[in-house]
């Protein structure tokens, strides 16, 4: 994997010349690697080794305290000690001014040794990363800081027991906390009921604090709450008080852990019901949880939204790496499992020595499949992660591009691996048979860890109606002729090169198919007609942008040593065997296929 890794970085993204621009200068090839060789160091020695036992011994809760095995406790201890928490951070607050795109590389290694033991991490750096946007003065040096610092961890809470995806239907509701309260000087200070479900590290003991942001709506003077997500506030509410020097008070906030949930993967991140204000606790004698306003009323989902393009690259990555560890699993069990003797005209040969499975071709396409699927991944985020620099560092031509690039690009990121990663972890548990599904190999845990990734930051379908109904049409296709002008320019270069001229003529012909399935979607200007099929049509996207992606990773291929006909093979085969599904997909779409939306739920 770190071959790979290196060369996507160094040989097809050129991260190098990153260095030229002022954020990086003080950054050179040398200090990237240097970064990815800690990160690489810490993961498997403290993240690997432990990746199943913080499977089977999942948090348990005794009525007062969550116990997480002491293993967790020591890696996020070790990874805060690395500085990761604030490593894209300025250097006047502790961070190392890293690239995005190093960042995320960096943070793969965690990926892939624990997922889950990595989340607590995720989340506090994309908690404080928010803060430090849109918080305060105040806020950023008690909260952001102290989270980056790796003191106090972080969680977001969205979803509510009944209102899940639907945050319009929030009802955490936030009222002003007395006279003067805005005069508060960590912000204004209000008291928050309600509950919120599948909050992930919301409840621990490996951190001395837990800052969560909450979404509630602030009530009108009618005492009723604006209807839909216009309403919606964002409110930093710690686990334990604080004062404006970031010290504990030592009271306990009106937040209390109603449950664990229990799930089918991922168990070493807790994953909870919370209940804000139920008077479990009383911060200064009164129930109600207190939470000081993030920015105005109502742009709550303004200042989330403001992490969601790292947080979807990040979640995709995850999804790629659990990948990438299952098909690397697969891949060293094929070579040394052997099963089966080879087929001559005569027949089998009985008194042969059996040969490796690797060598059987229904061995070599399902891990054919698996590299084509987490390479092409791993591709996709990095080069997304590279775009989130652009759009930050670069000039202001190429920032535009960027910006416009990640619009199509995100929904991509996140679901594309999410799926045929998931994919992947299935075809390893399949080539090891019997032995895939037992918990004596890792990649049944790796196939459990993945599936919650396709729910993750916006389920499949919610990404699906993201794309096709609002990415791909706003101002008037931009960002879709930005990314096919992008894709015309490799299909252009890979024209030149004999090799790939075949792919080049195959992937023009895919992309003509995404535009002309886009317009037919929309042909009636029915929205319910176009977006009945809006999960095709994000499968069929995906395709075409990973089909784009290999070929564009080709162009770099160079030279006939192993790494690099792998490389041209995993290529191949998705041209081959990937690239022809979007057929059948852009058809239902084309044809705006009435089936899903006309079926009554009586026929079921």
């Amino acid at each position: 994997m770190r071959q790979t890794l290196d060369f996507l970085l160094n040989d097809w993204l050129k991260v190098a010349d990153l260095t030229q621009r002022e954020r990086f200068a003080e950054h050179s090839a040398e200090t990237f690697g240097a970064v990815l060789d800690t990160c690489e160091k810490i993961a498997r020695e403290k993240f690997a080794p432990f990746n199943r036992l913080a499977d089977t011994q999942e948090p348990h809760f005794d009525g007062e305290r969550v116990h997480l095995p002491q293993a967790t406790h020591e890696a996020m201890a070790a990874y805060v000690e690395s500085g990761m928490l604030a490593a894209a951070q300025d250097y006047e607050i502790g961070g190392m001014q890293l690239p995005c795109v190093i960042e995320m590389a960096a943070n793969a290694f965690f990926s892939k040794a624990s997922v889950a033991m990595g989340g607590y991490a995720m989340l506090t750096s994309g908690n404080a990363s928010l803060l430090m946007a849109h918080g305060s003065p105040l806020q950023r040096e008690v909260f952001a800081k102290n989270e980056f610092a790796g003191r106090w961890f972080g969680t977001m809470c969205l979803s509510e027991p009944q209102a899940g995806s639907s945050l319009s239907d929030v009802a955490t509701r936030a009222e002003p906390d007395g006279e003067g309260f805005e005069q508060e000087s960590l912000g204004p200070r209000y008291r928050l009921k309600g509950n919120k479900m599948w909050i992930s590290g919301g409840e621990h003991e490996i951190s001395e604090n837990i800052i969560h942001l909450v979404l509630a709506k602030i009530p009108g003077p009618d005492g009723k709450t604006v209807s839909g997500t216009r309403g919606i506030s964002l409110f930093i509410v710690p686990k334990r008080m604080v004062n404006e020097r970031g010290e504990l008070t030592g009271e306990r906030n009106d937040v209390a852990l109603a449950g664990l949930n229990h799930k089918l993967g991922y168990r070493g991140t807790t994953n909870t019901l919370l209940n804000f204000g139920e008077g479990k606790f009383k911060p200064g004698g009164s129930a109600g949880a207190v939470g000081y306003l993030v920015g105005k009323p109502g742009e709550g989902l303004k200042c989330m939204f403001h992490m969601m393009n790292e947080a979807r690259i990040g979640v995709g990555l995850g999804a790629v790496m659990l990948g990438y560890a299952g098909y690397e699993a697969s891949l060293d069990y094929a070579r040394q499992r052997p099963q089966g003797r080879p087929m001559t005209a005569a027949g089998k040969d009985a008194a042969s020595p059996q040969r490796p499975i690797i060598e059987h071709a229904d061995v070599k396409r399902m891990l054919l499949a698996q590299k084509s699927y987490v390479e092409g991944g791993l591709a996709l985020e990095l080069l997304c992660a590279r775009l989130v620099d652009e759009q930050h560092s670069g000039a202001p031509e190429a920032a535009a591009e960027a910006k416009a690039l990640l619009e199509v690009l995100i929904p991509i990121a996140k679901s594309w691996p999410s799926e045929w990663c998931l994919e992947a972890n299935s075809l390893a548990i399949q080539v090891l048979g019997g032995y895939g599904y037992t918990r004596d190999f890792p990649v049944e845990q790796y196939w459990r860890d993945n599936r919650l990734n396709m729910i993750h930051e916006g389920t499949h379908g919610i990404q699906g109606l993201d794309l096709l109904g609002r990415k791909v049409v706003m101002d008037g296709g931009k960002a879709l002729a930005v990314l096919a002008a992008r894709i015309n320019k490799t299909i252009e270069h890979a024209m030149a090169r004999p090799e790939l001229a075949e792919s080049a003529n195959q992937l023009a012909a895919a992309l003509a198919k995404v535009g002309r399935a886009t317009k037919m979607a929309w042909a009636t200007g029915q929205p319910e007609e176009a977006l009945a099929n809006a999960t095709a049509y994000l499968q069929a996207f995906g395709h075409t942008v990973l089909a784009w992606l290999w070929l564009d990773v080709g162009l770099s291929v160079h030279g006939d040593s192993d790494f690099a006909q792998g490389k041209r093979a995993a290529q191949r085969y998705f041209y081959a065997y990937e690239l022809p599904r979007i057929e059948a997909w852009l058809g239902v779409v084309e044809r705006r296929e009435a089936l899903c939306r006309e079926m009554r739920s009586e026929y079921f």
